[in-house]
């Protein structure tokens, strides 16, 4: 599925990407780092009820640290937080984090987990911070590997497979190319797709046809299957080679919950814990005058450009993390189901 016209959040500058996972008759669990080498300006945005994350008030925008080099999404719940201390380490073996002084450098790795326990079998076989190492030591450029794979190795969505999906695009300004990419760990309470259809609620550009009678009505039997109780969750990154502050990444990672809110439906629950970073790694510079209201070539009207596309991408995303994922144990992947459709459009 790497071949279908998402695009990839390495596409930004500065950014790479990292899986581990391990999946047998015990485990169903992973976890995927978004490694920023040079370091990046963080934000997050925290919608669901239930959230388990890492750090966040550490990178609020009011708060002292600047920049980070790492953003952890991990399977294991609250348990799976200590997949960060993996990437902490190895960071810390590299040099990178906030420096203080004699002391090294102390790296600040915001994280966020879903809720993923006992889909291998056992509760007890959850991330670790080896999983978040070696995670990290995977990242790369050219990452051609989504689905259910790193922290969506045990997802759920709306009764079938999760995934981990990416996607990006280009905002010209100027003549430069700025881009915005996204990823999305799917895990989710809600349904991405439409009960009508059978198609995702957010098909991101794609000549899918509709799936046959009964492979939609499979599909709604899917969703609508009682589960045992669990929580649930949609975890990401958007991120941008614009240079932006804080309080300006902070904002598109708020925005990127509209695409969310798009491709997941119904999104931000009490069962959820719907968490998004953002990271810029300010490549590219912006204008520093705000410019007169609606002026699209000012710095808020770049910005507001910036919003637009990061939620489209990460709408994009949760697309891609369903249609790229591969069934593991009891649940099928959305093409187990829909085996009609020819994810081409041809």
């Amino acid at each position: 599925m790497e071949t279908l016209p998402f695009g990839s959040i390495t596409d930004v500058t500065g950014i790479r990407v990292g899986h581990f996972e391990r999946v047998n008759r015990h485990w169903q669990t992973g976890t995927t780092v978004v490694f920023a080498p040079d370091g990046a300006a963080p934000g997050v945005d925290v919608r669901g009820g239930g959230p388990g994350t890492r750090e966040t008030e550490a990178i609020a925008q009011e708060n002292l640290v600047q920049r980070v080099h790492a953003i952890c999404l991990s399977g294991g719940s609250a348990f799976g937080l200590s997949a960060a201390d993996g990437v902490m380490a190895l960071l810390e073996d590299r040099g990178l984090g906030v420096p203080v002084g004699d002391a090294g450098v102390v790296p600040v790795v915001p994280a966020a987990v879903i809720f993923d326990l006992g889909r291998g079998g056992a509760g007890r076989y959850r991330p670790t911070p080896d999983f978040g190492e070696r995670a990290l030591r995977n990242a790369r450029v050219r990452q051609k590997r989504w689905g259910a794979v790193g922290a969506a190795a045990g997802a759920r969505a709306g009764g079938i497979q999760g995934g981990v999906g990416t996607a990006s695009t280009s905002v010209l300004v100027n003549g430069v190319s700025l881009r915005v990419g996204a990823l999305a760990v799917v895990n989710a309470a809600g349904s991405t797709t439409d009960p009508t259809t059978g198609l995702p609620w957010e098909t991101a550009g794609l000549r899918l046809k509709r799936p046959i009678r009964d492979e939609r009505r499979t599909l709604e039997r899917l969703r609508l299957a009682p589960a045992a109780p669990s929580l649930n969750t949609t975890i990401g990154v958007v991120a941008t080679d614009a240079s932006l502050s804080k309080s300006e990444v902070a904002k598109m990672a708020a925005v990127a919950h509209d695409g969310l809110a798009r491709a997941i439906r119904p999104a931000h629950s009490m069962f959820d814990g719907d968490t998004v970073f953002g990271l810029a790694t300010g490549v590219h510079p912006m204008p520093n005058d705000e410019g007169s209201f609606g002026d699209v070539a000012s710095r808020a009207g770049i910005l507001n450009q910036l919003l637009v596309a990061g939620a489209d991408m990460f709408a994009a995303a949760c697309t891609h993390a369903v249609l790229s994922a591969r069934s593991h144990g009891d649940v099928p992947g959305y093409f187990d189901v829909c085996a009609s459709i020819d994810p081409f459009g041809r």
